[in-house]
């Protein structure tokens, strides 16, 4: 079943719409996605983390079918810091002003910055195949250059790279995606259809090419003020990154973390690529289970 138990909506917060499901019941979870994807990407682990928690699993700004408000020449709409404030907004709306969060690649970025700018709300975060985004920019070498080329390809002014991907976003996903060699049935079929759906509506282009455009300019402002002023990630924070990806070839992910986070420390890596969360759910549950607090 496709996210068994739980419900799908709607919410404005500060003006956005914010798409997201629900489901379970306990202490509550926030649940961020990556890029080219939405929260559907969570519809294999979700449920294993509903057992204990109520699980909020929301569509990013930009991506799948939440707000993708105006672009504009400093990318400011997509910094981490405004979409951040969707997700912390909806937890607020939704009565949770203390909750945990676990995010992968993009949506662990937003999840970085939420933890920065609001530390009273994060009690535990767990961050999936990613380092800083501060980390990677100011140690760039022709392995990072040309393994996430998408991150400079992407970022290049619009219309550019918006009209490539626009000429056939199906295969653009399906390149995109393939950073370990995958065929198209690797996806759920549902998940799938959603991200394309997601990526053939108006707007999600640009707003993904904005979200990475942001990354090389205003984020970096940001998070180089964070570090002038010591602000570090105070919460318990859990790492993960896959085995067969990139994260652990390049880095030493958690003494990378550790430069960025004064808190409790763990994790390491799982048996997957890129995507833990559709490749090894119960290796990811397991790690989860006993580092969130129930």
């Amino acid at each position: 079943m496709f996210f068994e138990g739980f419900t799908l909506e709607t919410r404005e917060i500060g003006g956005m719409a914010v798409r997201f499901r629900r489901g379970g019941s306990g202490p509550p979870l926030l649940l961020l996605h990556g890029n080219p994807q939405t929260h559907a990407m969570w519809h294999r682990l979700a449920p294993l983390l509903a057992e204990r928690h109520t699980v909020i699993c929301a569509d990013i700004r930009g991506y799948g079918q939440s707000a993708k408000p105006a672009a504009s020449p400093d990318s400011a709409a997509y910094s981490k810091r405004e979409m951040a404030r969707d997700p912390h907004g909806l937890m607020l709306a939704l009565g949770f002003d203390r909750y945990q969060v676990v995010a992968h690649d993009r949506g662990a970025r937003v999840a970085h910055r939420l933890v920065l700018d609001y530390p009273e709300a994060v009690e535990r975060l767990c961050v999936m195949d990613i380092v800083p985004t501060l980390h990677h920019f100011e140690h760039v070498d022709m392995n990072f250059a040309l393994g996430y080329y998408h991150w400079f390809s992407l970022a290049q002014p619009h219309p550019k790279p918006e009209m490539l991907i626009e000429q056939d976003v199906e295969l653009w996903f399906d390149v995109h995606t393939s950073r370990e060699p995958k065929d198209k049935s690797f996806f759920h079929p549902e998940a799938r259809a959603d991200y394309l759906a997601a990526l053939r509506t108006p707007g999600t282009v640009r707003a993904i090419c904005e979200d990475y455009r942001a990354a090389t300019a205003i984020d970096l402002l940001h998070d180089r003020a964070s570090r002038n002023a010591a602000q570090r990630v105070t919460c318990p924070m859990l790492v993960l990154w896959g085995a067969k990806g990139k994260i652990g070839q390049w880095y030493r992910p958690l003494e990378v973390w550790r430069q960025y986070a004064t808190g409790p420390l763990a994790g390491g890596a799982v048996n997957s690529g890129h995507y833990l969360a559709e490749e090894t759910p119960e290796e990811c549950h397991k790690w989860l289970k006993d580092f969130l607090r129930a």
